[in-house]
Formats: C-alpha cells, sequence, structure tokens
C-alpha cells in the first residue's frame, strides 16, 4: 500500500496507480508535458506550448523505451501540439506533423486519429485525413485497439458522408471494419443515415426562384420600380406645371419646389437604404430641370440688361 501511494502522484496523469516509480528522465517529461499544458490552458502562449511539445518529443525519441509510459506521453504531447496548431491557424500542417512523429499512419492512438478527423472536419478539409484514416481502419492490429469504434463511427459521419462516397460507406459498415466497430443496432443506423444522404443527393436542387427569399426580392423588386415611376410621373407633373407658370408668380414655383423637396425628404426617403439611390438620383435629375426652369430666364434677362 505504501508503494502505490507513493507511486500515485507522478503517475496519475498515466493512468497508472501502482506501477513503478518513474526514472528521472520521465519525471522531466512529465514537467514538460505539464508546462506545455500551462502555456496553452492557463497563458494562451501557442506558440511557446508548441513549441515546448516539440522538444518534449525529441527527448522521447533519445531515451530507452520504458513500458507504455513512453507511449502515454508521446501521445500527450502531440494531443497538446495538434491544440497548439490548430490555435495558431496551421491546421494544415497537423497531419504531416503527426506523421512525423509515428511515423506510419497506423502507428497513430485512436485518440489522434479521432482529433484529426475532427479537426479536418471542423476546417471543412475532410479529404485531407481520408486516406490516412482508411490505412488506420483496415490494419488489423488497430481493431482491438480502445476507440478504434469511435475512430469508425467519426470517418463514417464527418469523412465519407460528407464527402458523398456512399459506396465506400456502405462497405465500411457491411464490411470487416464495420463488424469490428458497431453492433447489428449501429450498422442498421448507419445504412439509414447513409441512404438518406444518398437520397438527398439525388433530389434536385431548390429552385431558387421558389425560395422565401427570392419571393420577398421578387416582390420587393416590382414595388421599388412601381414607387420609381409614381415619383417620376409626379414630379414630371409638377416640372410641368413650373413651366406652364413661368411668366405667374414666383412664390407658387418656390411654394411648389419646397413642397418635393420635404415629400421626398420625410415621406419616401432614406439615404441609408440602398433602395433610395434611384430615388436620389431622379430627385437630383429633376431638381437640376427645376432649377433651369425657375431661374434661367431670370439669368437670361440679367445677361441682356448687362450686354446693354
Amino acid at each position: 500500500m505504501s508503494s502505490c501511494s507513493n507511486s500515485l502522484a507522478p503517475t496519475r496523469s498515466l493512468g497508472s496507480v501502482c506501477s513503478p516509480p518513474p526514472s528521472s528522465a520521465l519525471t522531466q517529461m512529465l514537467s514538460m508535458l505539464d508546462t506545455a499544458a500551462e502555456q496553452m490552458m492557463v497563458n494562451k502562449d501557442f506558440q511557446a506550448a508548441f513549441d515546448t511539445c516539440n522538444r518534449g518529443l525529441e527527448r522521447l525519441c533519445d531515451m530507452e523505451p520504458e513500458d507504455r509510459r513512453c507511449g502515454e506521453l508521446k501521445a500527450g504531447f502531440c494531443i497538446l501540439g495538434i491544440q497548439a496548431l490548430a490555435e495558431l491557424n496551421q491546421w494544415r500542417g497537423v497531419l504531416s506533423w503527426v506523421l512525423k512523429q509515428y511515423k506510419h499512419q497506423e502507428e497513430i492512438p485512436a485518440k489522434i486519429m479521432q482529433m484529426c478527423i475532427l479537426l479536418y472536419a471542423k476546417v471543412g478539409e475532410p479529404a485531407v485525413i481520408q486516406e490516412a484514416a482508411t490505412d488506420w481502419l483496415h490494419c488489423p492490429s488497430n481493431s482491438s485497439v480502445s476507440g478504434f469504434g469511435t475512430v469508425a463511427e467519426l470517418y463514417l459521419l464527418h469523412v465519407l458522408v460528407p464527402l458523398g462516397h456512399t459506396e465506400e460507406a456502405q462497405e465500411l459498415i457491411v464490411g470487416d471494419v464495420g463488424s469490428s466497430a458497431f453492433t447489428e443496432d449501429q450498422r442498421q443506423t448507419a445504412l439509414e443515415v447513409v441512404e438518406e444522404k444518398e437520397r438527398q443527393n439525388r433530389e434536385p436542387p431548390l429552385n431558387p426562384d421558389c425560395s422565401p427569399d427570392s419571393e420577398i426580392a421578387a416582390h420587393t423588386v416590382p414595388s421599388q420600380g412601381a414607387g420609381i415611376y409614381k415619383l417620376g410621373t409626379m414630379l414630371r407633373f409638377l416640372y410641368r406645371k413650373l413651366l406652364m407658370s413661368s411668366s405667374g408668380s414666383f412664390a407658387v414655383r418656390r411654394v411648389l419646389l419646397a413642397a418635393v423637396l420635404l415629400y421626398m425628404l420625410f415621406v419616401r426617403m432614406d439615404p441609408a437604404l440602398p433602395s433610395s439611390f434611384m430615388w436620389i438620383s431622379k430627385l437630383l435629375e429633376v431638381l437640376k430641370q427645376m432649377w433651369r426652369a425657375m431661374f434661367a430666364p431670370y439669368h437670361q434677362t440679367l445677361t441682356e440688361n448687362k450686354g446693354l
């Protein structure tokens, strides 16, 4: 009991309570792993955390393998390293970095393969991990490891189904991988999911003209066009009235012009809306015509008087 109690603290993170006390080298690796976790979770210094993981992995390569604890330390450094790369937006290099540590795809631990599948699915690049995951799942030695079923499920739902690889998905479910990874009920459910996805892919896409947004746009555009037409009609009417009253009272024309401006500014126009651009353009055009009709005669008279 005392031996187990004394070794509990240094080996807790490795998942073994009564294993032999770690050597000084493994103790240093544990301390380095804790440092990387603190840099990641507490300090949010992702580059420092990744650099610490790299140094830890390099030291592990120089050490003689000591039971399974070296493998667990290696997996811990890789898990933190993947998280750091993702936070640094360097997810494209995750798979190559993992393969650098494990040499062969089949040797990647199940937890790390799960992380890679979820990562590349999250960034919308599931095809990147497809080959590695396929090789991993079809490796006979991996069918008995803990987490094999989870890798198969994630690969099916986040890689094959989104990519539309129906035949490969069905083969995975009913083949050796599915027999090792799923129960009979799970295989049936997985087949239903794949068939539903295939049915959706066969259905023609919705007609954009029939979508709610398109209907709103279809009703909005004609109404805006009708409004602009009414505006033009009204302004042309006022413009003709101004021309007809060019020899009449100047005050009447000013009242008409003021009425048009007030109507446009306070009733019909919101400059913040894109739909008001046509209104503004039409208003400027008509106002120029009004200005010339109202003041051109006076300008010409003044010019003639100056010439005399």
